[in-house]
Parts: C-alpha cells; sequence; structure tokens
C-alpha cells in the first residue's frame, strides 16, 4: 500500500483510538465510520485481531507495510523481547524522535521538516525520515530554520520530561537521545505481543 493521506479522523475512528492526536470528532462519534459503525456487532477473528494491532502501529508510526515487515524482521534477530525491540525500532526513527522532541505537532508533520531538511543529526543535516538515531545523537533544528512558525509553535510550552529517554536543550533548539525508551515509558496503546503472533504464523 501506498502511503495513507486520506482522512486521519476515519482511521482514528476505525481503531477507536486518537492514534493521531487529540480529535474533536472521534471523541463525538467514538464508533467505527461506516453506515453500520454504531450497529457492528460482529465478532473479530484471532488473525483479525492481531492484524488490526499491526495496521494500528504502521498507522501510529506512519511506516509502510515493507519498512514495517524489514524492521520486525531486524527484531527477530536482536536480542531481547521481539515486541519490545519493534516498538524501539519505530521509537528510534528520526522522523519519531523529532516529534518526541516537541519540535513537530505531528509525527507527519515531523516527517515533512525532515524530508525538506530542516533537521540535523549531529550538527548534519539528514533528509531520511527512517533514517535510525543512536544513544548520544543529537537531533536538532537547522539553523536557518530556527524561525519557522510551525515550530516555535510546536515548541511552546512542550513538556520534554514525559520523555525520560530524551534531553532538551532549548538554547541550542536541540534534543540528545540518551537511550532506547523503556517499554513501560512508551506510551503508545499497542500490544506488541499480537503483531509477534502475526508474524510467527
Amino acid at each position: 500500500m501506498a502511503r495513507y493521506i486520506g482522512p486521519k479522523t476515519k482511521i482514528a475512528r476505525r481503531f477507536g483510538e486518537p492514534i493521531f492526536g487529540p480529535d474533536k470528532v472521534l471523541q463525538k462519534r467514538n464508533f467505527p465510520p461506516g453506515q453500520h459503525g454504531a450497529n457492528k456487532r460482529r465478532k473479530t477473528s484471532e488473525y483479525g485481531t492481531q492484524l488490526r494491532e499491526k495496521q494500528k502501529a504502521k498507522y501510529t508510526y506512519g511506516v509502510l507495510e515493507k519498512q514495517f515487515a524489514n524492521l520486525f524482521e531486524k527484531a527477530s534477530h536482536m536480542k531481547g523481547i521481539t515486541g519490545e525491540i519493534l516498538l524501539q525500532l519505530l521509537e528510534s526513527r528520526l522522523d519519531n524522535v523529532v516529534y518526541r522532541l516537541g519540535i513537530a505537532p505531528t509525527r507527519a508533520a515531523a516527517r515533512q521538516l525532515v524530508l525538506h531538511r530542516h533537521i540535523t543529526v549531529n550538527g548534519k543535516v539528514v533528509g531520511i525520515p527512517s533514517y535510525r538515531v543512536e544513544a548520544g545523537d543529537i537531533v536538532g533544528v537547522r539553523e536557518r530554520s530556527k524561525s519557522l512558525e510551525v515550530i516555535s509553535d510546536a515548541l511552546a510550552g512542550f513538556n520534554h520530561s514525559k520523555y525520560p529517554w530524551i534531553e532538551w536543550d532549548e538554547t541550542q533548539k536541540a534534543g540528545k537521545f540518551l537511550h532506547m525508551p523503556e517499554r513501560a515509558d512508551i506510551p503508545e496503546n499497542i500490544k506488541e505481543q499480537l503483531i509477534v503472533e502475526l508474524y510467527s504464523k
């Protein structure tokens, strides 16, 4: 599938969660989209539940099917709990780190900032959203981009302390990726074990 550019509220209603951020429509209409959305009572199969969880993770992090499969493959060969490692790999993507640092209001906006070469890693401009950030890397805003209104608005009042694996320097408009986040610190409501079970079939 190509990257989804349709109505985000429709996807959020499908999962019943604001996976793209606060959504006023979802608060009012917290049931699946479609003519029979409010009356749907059909039981979901085990496979359907597992697939739904994978789709939720893909939409949340803005990752395509092949990218997601490659990340799972990498996670399955690393030491530790596969599901947790998968989420850690998703969290260490550059676009996600930019979002977590509060430089952009959404992951989609963060991806755009990276693609438009407004973001640096260790002082060098990086234009690849899937770039993997390592422990100790400094992710910041390019000097000539620091005055951008979208960045200033996103950073205004942002609480950086809620993500203990990053350290923000307001004067430099840059953050340090201290270490991979612990599963308990990742706020996304994703049941990663269901994804592992799906790929293990």
